[in-house]
Formats: structure tokens, sequence, C-alpha cells
């Protein structure tokens, strides 16, 4: 999967968010994100990762194998 395409459906569940992505393996089916979202503010860790996890559901049913998530408000990020 086309790393432009995660992004999108992560801003499109999480506006404004900034996103890195990594390549695991080279193959686009393992990745590593991390997330910053003004809209992880007062969510604990497992509420932050659902949230992602709910942007790229069909996704994680085939063309993701594997996403490892670091989430973050942005005070958090900076700080």
């Amino acid at each position: 999967m086309r790393k432009q395409d995660i992004e999108a459906k992560i801003c499109g569940a999480l506006p404004g968010a900034v996103v890195e992505l990594r390549d695991l393996t080279g193959t686009a089916d393992h990745w590593e994100a991390v997330v910053v979202s003004d809209a992880f503010a007062g969510k604990s860790l497992i509420e932050r990762h659902r949230m992602v996890f709910a942007a790229l559901a069909e996704e994680m049913k085939g063309p993701i194998h594997a996403l490892t998530l670091k989430t973050y408000t942005p005070a958090e990020k900076s700080g």
C-alpha cells in the first residue's frame, strides 16, 4: 500500500494530524506510524490506537499486515 494513501486515510479521520510513516520491510505492508493529533487529548493509549486503526479498518484486512503506532498530542511531541 502506498504511503500517501495511508497518510490520507489517517488525516481524513483525524483532520490536522501530522503523520510520519516508515516502511519496515520494504514491501509496503509492514508500517510504523507516528501520529500527532489534537484529537488524542484526554484519550488513553488504547483509545488513540483504536482511532487510527478505525481509519485503516479496510486496509488492515489485506494490504497492511502490520502497523506499529506511536501516538502523541502536539504538546507531548514537542515537549
